[in-house]
Parts: structure tokens; sequence; C-alpha cells
């Protein structure tokens, strides 16, 4: 039978903050202080550790990465959407004889009323039109520009 070297005795101060979060820990797994602390201690003197920490920011940064260009790709797909339907409607829409404008112009508030709740109510259904355009439109060799 093999014997584990003895182990020694170290007093440690600890602030009450993390003297009380430790001890909650500790009696959350039904351990000692002290082994928690002696696997803190050595999961910190790792020579592991920093490529750990490394290895996770670099997975974090990379979440980050493909979520802002999804972000980007959204937004150009919101832009290009908003100034195609502008030019179409510019080039479409016959400008309205003076007493059809003021008419117009008398409804435009409720039309924008109506609009913003069309609006609202797709927005709280789904899917939204950036789910329905493919990943790969830009792919497909048909751009129009």
């Amino acid at each position: 039978m093999i014997k584990a070297p003895k182990k020694q005795r170290l007093s440690v101060y600890l602030d009450p903050d993390v003297m009380t979060a430790l001890a909650a820990y500790a009696g959350r797994r039904d351990q000692s202080l002290s082994l928690i602390a002696e696997a803190g201690i050595a999961s910190f003197l790792s020579p592991d550790m920093a490529e750990r920490q490394e290895a996770a920011t670099a997975k974090r940064l990379d979440q980050l990465d493909r979520r802002m260009t999804r972000m980007e790709r959204d937004l150009g797909i919101s832009v290009e959407t908003l100034a195609v339907f502008v030019r179409f409607w510019l080039t479409t829409t016959p400008a309205l004889p003076e007493l059809a404008a003021q008419a117009a112009r008398a409804k435009s508030s409720e039309r924008y009323e109506a609009f913003v709740a069309a609006l609202a109510r797709r927005l709280a259904k789904g899917p939204k039109l950036r789910q329905e355009i493919s990943e790969d439109i830009g792919q497909s060799g048909h751009e129009d520009r």
C-alpha cells in the first residue's frame, strides 16, 4: 500500500465575502473547505490554466464575431430592402392632383398607425424576413445592383 505524502498546513486570510462563498460552495458539494480551497489553488497554479483561459476567451470572441457578422448581414439586407422599395415606389407612383393629395395627407395618419400595428404583429409572431431569405443569397450569382 502506497502512502500519500503528508499534507502541509497553510493559514490564509480571506475576505468575508470570499469565505462565505467558499463555505456555501463546499456545503453544496458536501466537501470540506480545505478540499475546495486546495482544488481551487491547484487549478489556479496549473500550467495549462493560461491556455484554458485563452481558449475560452478565443471561443467567446469567435462567437461574438459570428454574431456581429450576422448582424452586419441582417442590417445590409434591411438597408437594401428599404432602398429597393423606396426606389420602386418613387419610380412607379405618379404624383397626385392637389385635391387628391390633400385627401391623402388627411388619411396618412390613419394609414401610418395601421402600418405600425401591422409591423408590430409581424415582429411579435415571426418569422422575420431575414429568416426567410437564404443565407447564400450572395452566392447565387444573380445580384442586381
